[in-house]
Formats: structure tokens, C-alpha cells, sequence
């Protein structure tokens, strides 16, 4: 957790005068009992009305000055911790940026969320109530009892006596409820993960009618949190109850010896009253140490799960976008014996893949469910490392390439369209930067949208809700086409994107990339055989493997599993 606090480096003013502030109001406070004791005994005692009024005034105006204390405190905790969260957010988000897709699917989205939302939120607060309180509580607390000794040491033993029953107790419930909250903690994540699936398939458990079934998993889920977070508030309840029946036996205590000590003339009322005080002081300030000691451990296990994304070296180290440089070389794109698998314990996704892309060529990739086509594309632009053989672009391993000046070169669409809130200018934008009206209109022609953006009030400014929830599906995959478009990659990469378009509008976008991206290598990745036919090559691929690779013609001839998809085509289409 220490680590992390370098994050705070830019709040030490807050983070010296906050607690400094705190300290002067616990100094005051602590002195507020025994000049309540001088207002009783020499005051309103002796009838010194005077005296009475001046210490009145001494306890008036030591509470608006501690009050003042704690606002500067809170003001600068709120500045600091809010800072603090700000800043962690801030680095989480880069080092996310920077992860290969492989340690994003490690970590898993749900987890990720959490650790940036709740995680961090746990850590604003641990920094929080290390200004506000951290000082000030064990302050009280030793001060108390050192108040009590100064008044009367046999009514001192007192304190002493009832700190180790306190600390006794507090041991046995922090012993339990510790472990407790790295399980909440991971049932948070679990919840997440249901509902961000929940969320995502929405329409597929509608379509299914498992809306039922959906809340019933939704429910076991949320009952499981629920049921975690009461065996942690029940144990960490016991506190507060046990505290006080601890503290109302004290005052007893107090009162009976404190009543004979009057009696026998070592005390005054006004000194026992102050007593009371005092243990009440010191039993309160141990309990927020018992919070604080809920809060710090929730922090620490907060801070644990923080440090992990942080201290996870990316397998691809990503770099910001370069000078786009020119490539040169006849063959664009290589594989050369290409083996991948997700994890170490997986199968082969891909298994001794071997081909070669010229330049200004159209590849065709087609297979079956689950043959491995988007996995291959993702390994184009850098998103995985292979584990077994090389790929090479403008004959160099795509490994030499810092990932920035990498993907300049290349631009895919991907299978599941995505926009983003803004509009739909500044969706293209994200394609190249700085592109001119003109550029903007060109490719949202070519990918075969213009008619409907240009029907649109606002035409290129035209809003567009967060994943494009305004627009239909072909609608926004003309869109991810025509933000890829403007870029004018060397190497345009098409994963299935052309599905949810109809035939004719498929063909249009298919001729314009044929006339107008001349000098773009083409990657069209498609489960209709009509999409791919009129390419240079054609990529067979099934269970992974590599099982033909050549012109539609020859693999009509050559390839059984290409044949048979044609012909399964040509069957639906005659029914």
C-alpha cells in the first residue's frame, strides 16, 4: 500500500496541516473536561459567578476554535483523498491502455471495473481517515488516560483496566471478519461480471425467453454478496454494543470508587464528572481505532488488488502513435509456420499457419464457427504475441515494430461494430485525425452511408448515444467501415463486418474498396463465400488449421471444406 501513496506525493501540504489541525482540536478537546471540573468545584460550588463566566467563555471559545480546526482538517482530507483517487484512476486507466489483450482477458473486464470503482474508492477513504482521524484517535485515547492520572492515580488504574478487556475483544472480532472482506471483495467481481454479461446479451435472453431464469441466476448471485456482507457486518456489529456495555461498566465503576474518593475528600464532583468524560473520550476514540482498523484492512486488500494491475508487465509493450513510414516491400504480410494458444493450459487456437500477402492484394478468409479466423487478425496487428513461429510485415517481424507505428499502417473493422458517444464526425476522427470535410464525406461514400448521414438534420455532427444505440446494425457498421476507410491503411482488415450488411450494399462496399483503395492490401474475413470469391487468395480454415489456401477456383478443386461450404451456400440460397 505504501506504493501507492507516492500517488498523495502532490497533496503534502494537505497531507501535513490536516492532521496538524486534527491535533489541535483533540489537544483541545482533551482540556475540555478538566476545565469543566474548575467551572464546577471553584465555580458554580463556591458561588464564583465570575469564575463561572470565565471558564465558560475558556470552554466557548476553545470548541469554535476546534470546530475551525476540523473544517480546515475536512477541507484539506477532501482535497487530498479526492486527489489521490483522481490520480490512481488516472494511472489504472494508462496501465489498462497499455495491457496486450492477452492480460485483459487475465484479469477479466468485471475485475478491472471494480479495481478502478470500488477498490480505489476504498483507498480515498483509508487516506481520508489517515488525515482525519488517525492522529487524533489514539491522541485521545492516551490522553485520557493520561488526564485520568493526572486527576487521581488509583481512579487512573481504572483506565488501565479496561483497555486490555477492549483490545481483547477487538482481536477476536478483527480475527474473523479480516479474511471476510477479501470474499466480499471477490463476490463484487463476480457480481459485476453477471451483470455486464447480463447487460451485453440483453437481447439474446429475450430472444431465448430466459428472462427467468436470467433474474433467478441474478438473484443466486446477489443473495451470495448479500450473505457474504451480513457475515461481515454481523461480526464487525458486536463492536459498537460491546463498546458501550464496556464503557457503561467503566462509568459504574467510576461513580462507585469515585463516590467513596469524594467522600473521603481526594476527589470533588466536578473531577468525577471530568473522569466520566474521559473514559467516554477514550472508549469513543478506541472505537474509531476499531473502524479505522475495518477501514485500513478493507483498504489494504484494496490496495493489494490495485498494485497487481500495476506491477502486471504487459507481454506487448504499447506505444503512442508514430510517423506513419512508408512500406516498400512486395510482400506485404507473412506467415511463416504461426502457432497460437490463449493460455498455457489451452489448446491451439491457430496450428503451423503458412502464407503470403503481396501488396495492393485482397486476401479472403472463410471457415467454419470456431475455425480461428479473428484470432488470426488479432495477431496482425500486435494484439497477441504468437507462441510458436513469426509473422512478418514489409519483411520484418511484428515483433520489431513498436505497436504505435505498427498499427498507423493497419486499420480493422471489427466482427461487433462499436461507436462512441459524440457524434458522427468525431466517431471518423478517431480513424485520422484531422481529416478535412471533404475525407469525411469520401469514406462515408465508399462505405456506403453517405445517403443516410446526409438525410440526417445535423449530417456529419449528428449525434451519436454511447455504442450507437441510435443507429442500426448496418447502420453502424458502415460507420466502423467508414472510420476505417478514412484512415487509408496499407492493410485494411475486415473480421466478418460486412454481415450485417445485405448482398447488394456488400458488393457495393467490396467495389469501392476495389477502385478507390488502390494502394490498400485487404484482409475481408467472411462467412458468405460471395464476399470472398473475387479475392486474389482464399484462407481455408478449420479447427484452427490451415487446410487450403489458394483462388476460388483451385479450391473448388483442391479442398473439400471449401467445397462444402459453397455448396451449403448454394443449397440455402435455392430454398
Amino acid at each position: 500500500m505504501l506504493s501507492l501513496m507516492s500517488y498523495a506525493s502532490k497533496y503534502k501540504k494537505q497531507l501535513i496541516l490536516g492532521p496538524f489541525f486534527k491535533l489541535l482540536e483533540a489537544i483541545l478537546e482533551l482540556f475540555l473536561p478538566f476545565y469543566m471540573a474548575k467551572l464546577i468545584d471553584q465555580g458554580i460550588r463556591q458561588n464564583d459567578l465570575a469564575y463561572t463566566i470565565k471558564m465558560g467563555i475558556y470552554m466557548l471559545i476553545m470548541s469554535i476554535v476546534g470546530l475551525i480546526c476540523v473544517m480546515i482538517c475536512q477541507y484539506y482530507s477532501s482535497i487530498a483523498s479526492q486527489g489521490f483517487g483522481t490520480e490512481l484512476r488516472n494511472e489504472m486507466m494508462k496501465k489498462i491502455n497499455q495491457f496486450s489483450h492477452r492480460e485483459i482477458d487475465s484479469f477479466g473486464s468485471a475485475t478491472l471495473i471494480t479495481r478502478a470503482t470500488s477498490d480505489i474508492n476504498q483507498l480515498q477513504l483509508a487516506l481520508a481517515m489517515l488525515i482525519r482521524l488517525v492522529i487524533r484517535a489514539p491522541f485521545l485515547s492516551i490522553g485520557s488516560i493520561i488526564m485520568a492520572f493526572y486527576i487521581d492515580t488509583q481512579m487512573g488504574l481504572i483506565f488501565l483496566i479496561t483497555i486490555p478487556v477492549f483490545s481483547l475483544i477487538l482481536f477476536f472480532i478483527m480475527k474473523k471478519t479480516v479474511p471476510l472482506y477479501k470474499k466480499v471483495q471477490q463476490k463484487i467481481d463476480h457480481l459485476n461480471l453477471v451483470v455486464s454479461e447480463n447487460l451485453s446479451g440483453v437481447r439474446v435472453i429475450r430472444a431465448f425467453s430466459k428472462k427467468e431464469k436470467d433474474v433467478e441466476n441474478f438473484g443466486e448471485v446477489s443473495d451470495d454478496l448479500a450473505q457474504a456482507y451480513n457475515n461481515v457486518t454481523n461480526l464487525s456489529a458486536l463492536l459498537s454494543p460491546t463498546t458501550i456495555l464496556i464503557m457503561n461498566f467503566s462509568i459504574i465503576f467510576i461513580l462507585y470508587f469515585g463516590g467513596i474518593r469524594v467522600n473521603t475528600g481526594y476527589l470533588q464532583t466536578g473531577q468525577v464528572l471530568a473522569l466520566i468524560n474521559y473514559m467516554t473520550q477514550m472508549l469513543l476514540a478506541l472505537i474509531v481505532v476499531a473502524n479505522l482498523v475495518v477501514i485500513f484492512t478493507r483498504a489494504f486488500a484494496s490496495a493489494n488488488r490495485v498494485e497487481e494491475v500495476f506491477q502486471t508487465q504487459p507481454e506487448i509493450e504499447t506505444t503512442p502513435i508514430e510517423t506513419k513510414l512508408p512500406w516498400n516491400e512486395e510482400t506485404l504480410l507473412s506467415f511463416q509456420h504461426v502457432s497460437f494458444k490463449y493460455t498455457e493450459k489451452s489448446g491451439y487456437a491457430l496450428e503451423n499457419i503458412n502464407f503470403n500477402l503481396k501488396k495492393n492484394q485482397t486476401l479472403g478468409i472463410i471457415g467454419p464457427t470456431g475455425s480461428g479466423k479473428s484470432t488470426l487478425i488479432q495477431l496482425i496487428p500486435h494484439f497477441y504475441s504468437t507462441n510458436e513461429g513469426t509473422i512478418l510485415l514489409n519483411n520484418q517481424s511484428v515483433n520489431s515494430f513498436k505497436t504505435g507505428q505498427l498499427r498507423q499502417h493497419i486499420a480493422t473493422v471489427p466482427q461487433k461494430s462499436t461507436l462512441f458517444s459524440g457524434t458522427i464526425r468525431s466517431n471518423l476522427l478517431l480513424g485520422k485525425p484531422g481529416a478535412t470535410e471533404e475525407e469525411c464525406y469520401e469514406a462515408l461514400g465508399m462505405a456506403q452511408c453517405l445517403e443516410f448521414v446526409m438525410s440526417l438534420p445535423d449530417k456529419l455532427d449528428s449525434e451519436v448515444f454511447a455504442n450507437g444505440k441510435n443507429f442500426s446494425g448496418g447502420q453502424k457498421q458502415r460507420l466502423s467501415i467508414a472510420r476505417a476507410l478514412i484512415k487509408r491503411p496499407d492493410l485494411l482488415i475486415m473480421d466478418d463486418s460486412l454481415s450485417a450488411l445485405d448482398y447488394q450494399t456488400d458488393l457495393l462496399i467490396r467495389q469501392a474498396l476495389k477502385e478507390k483503395m488502390t494502394k490498400t492490401t485487404v484482409i475481408i474475413i467472411s462467412q458468405r463465400v460471395s464476399s470472398v470469391k473475387n479475392a486474389d487468395n482464399i484462407l481455408v480454415l478449420k479447427n484452427g488449421k490451415q487446410v487450403g489456401y489458394d483462388s476460388h477456383e483451385r479450391l473448388l478443386e483442391s479442398s473439400g471444406t471449401y467445397r462444402d461450404i459453397v455448396n451449403s451456400q448454394k443449397e440455402r440460397e435455392v430454398e
